[in-house]
């Protein structure tokens, strides 16, 4: 092994900031304790913070130091700055678009194309709509899969659980990925049901693109977005929320945006949503600044109580 590579390994190493035994160190980078030292103090020329100590039973630790020097990152790290830092460029942290945007001009200017390539993809062929976090846990390989077979139209297979429970395969010409509400969805012309569906990622596995390519179909709706929710409405959810609030209807809209209907009324308005869960309107009712009544569903009604009591007795000073 190389000087550089070695040391590229070390630092790799240490960046997971455990203590490392000196023995386990040498050991894991096939050198002497004294080659180990040596390479110790090029990383602190470079200004790497690295502590030590001596001894039989010495070793080291990285440190945060008073600047940041460079960072080794694998493969999923970079990807997953890259994708945090196009999140926040968005407009997801109020404040801090235009660092982040510098920020992330200079961590892609830096990756190899392979990189690169993954990130154009999932940017790219995502459709955002603002509305907050949570939901399933999505696996990136997956979104990476499908967002690169939407950018290069190319067909693809995956293992699909549907809402009653059957397991299917999918055999698909990739459209776009949507993020609405705390799901993420995949729009796509469905080959052997002919027709256009949208398939929850988190009952995706296993997707493959194929390197076949198609000719792009004309999506029969406005955009994407608009698509997943018409097909979500004409499923039906388990509950209609029905709440006054005494907040101004556009400042409700502002925030719940397409995904519920928002009516004036007075000075106040009137919030209709439909849902499969109740923790997401509670969520939304605790992020406005306004007196509200919640008119339904009942199931509803006993969550805010429940909610209520738990954040005063919170409040409650301890004694």
């Amino acid at each position: 092994m190389s000087t550089s590579a070695r040391m590229l390994r070390l630092l790799s190493l240490l960046q997971t900031h455990r203590y490392w035994p000196g023995s386990e160190l040498a050991g894991r980078l096939e050198v002497s304790p004294r080659t180990l030292r040596r390479d110790i103090d090029r990383l602190r020329e470079l200004g790497y913070d690295v502590d030590a100590v001596r001894g039989v039973a010495g070793g080291y630790q990285l440190r945060a130091g008073g600047a940041l020097p460079p960072l080794l990152l694998d493969d999923e790290e970079a990807v997953a700055i890259a994708v945090g830092l196009h999140t926040a460029a968005s407009g997801a942290v109020a404040g801090l678009e235009e660092t982040s945007l510098q920020a992330l001009t200079k961590v892609t200017a830096l990756m190899p194309p392979r990189l690169r390539r993954r990130i154009d993809a999932l940017r790219s062929q995502t459709d955002g709509v603002p509305w907050g976090r949570g939901g399933e846990v999505i696996d990136a390989e997956v979104l990476t899969v499908l967002a690169q077979a939407c950018r290069d139209d190319e067909l693809a297979t995956f293992d699909y659980v549907a809402r009653d429970q059957v397991p299917s395969q999918r055999r698909v010409e990739p459209h776009r990925l949507v993020s609405l509400g705390r799901r993420w969805y995949f729009v796509a012309y469905d080959r052997d049901r002919q027709d256009w569906r949208s398939f929850r990622v988190d009952r995706i596995s296993n997707p493959v693109a194929s390197g076949q390519r198609f000719r792009p179909r004309e999506l029969p709706a406005e955009d994407a977005p608009s698509f997943v929710r018409a097909g979500i409405k004409s499923v039906g959810q388990r509950y209609v929320v029905r709440v006054r609030l005494t907040a101004p209807a556009a400042e409700v809209e502002s925030y719940v945006g397409r995904w519920a209907t928002v009516e004036a009324d007075g000075s106040g308005c009137v919030m209709t949503m439909q849902t499969d869960t109740l923790d997401w309107p509670l969520m939304v009712l605790a992020h406005l600044d306004s007196d509200f009544t919640v008119e339904g569903p009942p199931e509803l009604v006993e969550l805010v109580a429940r909610a209520a009591s738990r954040f005063a007795r919170a409040s409650q000073p301890s004694n």
